[in-house]
């Protein structure tokens, strides 16, 4: 390597050496505090790493496994951000729980390492690599509470479940590369740039991978573990399953179509038309039935996650690709805000208790206009923003998306989008009408200074990237030019 394939890894190498540093405070100095702010000024570090080599560096490949393009940064970006983030709620929560659970913050630190290969990935090598430092991970963070069984119960079945879409995935793998000779992107697509028609091998190969890929992106018929994991693990842990793990899958799928030109197989598209149709109305439907709020997000983020499939068949049409993959881009940094500060609400509620279960019933949040207003207000605002409400960046994404299917001409997608919204806005609003009911309890509810603060940030994001969203849109238009 010369000094410049250095530099461009530079990102990768800060957030490594962060974690060996913070594994060296928690092995000397264990502190919950320390290790929280280490955590946050190493994804600081890692964050102005990643912003000087999108100043200084030109786009290469470092090695046939990992590329440094603006694609890859940006994706980056977004993953470190919300690790951040999240870091701070998890810091809030153990501690209000009594739990100094240092390693927790480690092994989130290992899952963005994880998720950060994946946004830089071109071959498959670099892609396995990525999803199994994420998922080892995660099956941890899922089971880090000393109390009780049902996070080992979640975490079991996770665990069991992600096993076998990893299986699937290296199966779908092997069959390609039977084929191509090759298991980097874009030596697949130069063996395959000849053929009219995918051959059968092909299709098996990229039906298994796309099986895999569907699991950990939790989209029907692959979503039945997710409402399980969501309720038993820890409310950061949910939060980090439901947007840092997924968007460093749906970076590398998007790079490998993009690259690979799967586009061009009608039978690929024909699947994926039905799955992300089957995710948004089975998502919204069953949300209806949960007194969870977890389970609601849950379901709520299946449908989201078709939402951006919508998004990502659009590129299929005649140039619309752009357009498409700016859409994607900008909609899954939406979701990325929405979410981690819906289940920031969730993660401060469950803060202070000191039972086996977080605080995620719907009856729990009864009267929280009242005993907690500006709480509820965040909460609110990022619900309106699930449901795509104008003046929230929530809106926006869906808004962009819609031009997207719009140009594309995916007419009875959209249209599932338009009922699946209608259907969410009932679900979302019945959850805010229990907040401003009369209080049941007079509990106090204790809002912490670092998850407080957190939580702030990501509602101030949520109202100005609604309000104001050209800075971002002017990014993820360059970087989806420079990619296709």
């Amino acid at each position: 390597m010369i000094t410049t394939d250095l530099l461009a890894l530079l990102p990768i190498i800060t957030l490594t050496g962060v974690i060996l540093v913070v594994m060296m405070v928690i092995a000397f100095a264990r502190n919950l505090a320390l290790t929280c702010l280490c955590c946050s000024m190493g994804l600081a570090l890692t964050l102005a790493a990643i912003a000087w080599v999108s100043i200084n560096l030109e786009p290469q490949y470092v090695t046939p496994l990992i590329v440094v393009d603006e694609y890859a940064l940006l994706f980056s970006s977004i993953i470190v951000i919300g690790a951040f983030f999240i870091g701070l709620l998890a810091y809030s929560y153990h501690a209000g729980r009594g739990e100094n659970q240092d390693e927790y913050l480690m092994l989130m630190l290992l899952s963005t390492l994880g998720g950060v290969i994946l946004a830089h990935s071109a071959h498959f090598a670099s892609f396995i690599l990525g999803l199994e430092l994420v998922g080892v991970s995660l099956y941890a963070m899922i089971s880090y509470p000393v109390r009780g069984f049902f996070s080992l119960e979640a975490a079991l079945k996770y665990l069991i479940l992600s096993g076998v879409s990893s299986a699937t995935l290296l199966f779908g793998i092997a069959f390609l590369f039977a084929v191509t000779g090759s298991l980097s992107f874009q030596g697949m697509a130069d063996a395959t740039a000849h053929m009219e028609h995918a051959s059968v091998f092909v299709l098996i190969g990229a039906t298994f991978v796309l099986a895999g890929i569907a699991f950990k992106l939790s989209l029907a018929p692959f979503h039945m573990w997710t409402p399980d994991v969501y309720e038993g693990a820890p409310a950061p842990t949910t939060a980090f399953l439901a947007t840092v793990s997924k968007g460093g899958i749906f970076a590398v799928l998007l790079r490998f179509f993009v690259s690979f030109d799967g586009f061009r197989f009608e039978a690929i598209l024909e699947s994926l038309f039905w799955v992300a149709l089957l995710s948004i109305l089975v998502g919204n439907i069953l949300a209806l039935m949960q007194n969870k709020i977890k389970r609601v997000l849950a379901y709520s983020s299946i449908a989201h996650i078709g939402y951006l499939l919508v998004g990502f068949l659009a590129a299929s049409a005649v140039g619309g690709k752009q357009l498409a993959i700016e859409a994607s881009m900008f909609f899954l940094i939406a979701y990325f805000v929405t979410t981690i500060g819906a289940f920031g609400v969730v993660t401060i509620m469950s803060g202070s208790s000191q039972s086996d279960h977080d605080t995620d019933q719907l009856s729990q949040y009864e009267g929280l206009f009242w005993r907690r207003p500006l709480l509820a207000a965040f909460f609110s605002a990022m619900l309106l923003s699930l449901a795509g409400i104008p003046l929230t960046v929530g809106f926006i994404g869906k808004f962009y998306i819609f031009a997207a299917g719009v140009q594309s001409g995916l007419w009875q997608l959209l249209a599932a989008v338009v009922v699946g919204s209608g259907i969410g806005l009932y679900y979302y609003l019945r959850i805010i009408f229990s907040m401003t009911k009369q209080p049941v309890s007079e509990d106090e509810i204790d809002i912490p200074l670092a998850g407080g603060c957190a939580l702030g940030m990501v509602s101030v994001l949520l109202v100005v990237l609604g309000v104001y969203p050209t800075p971002v849109v002017e990014w993820v238009t360059s970087v989806a030019r420079a990619l296709t």
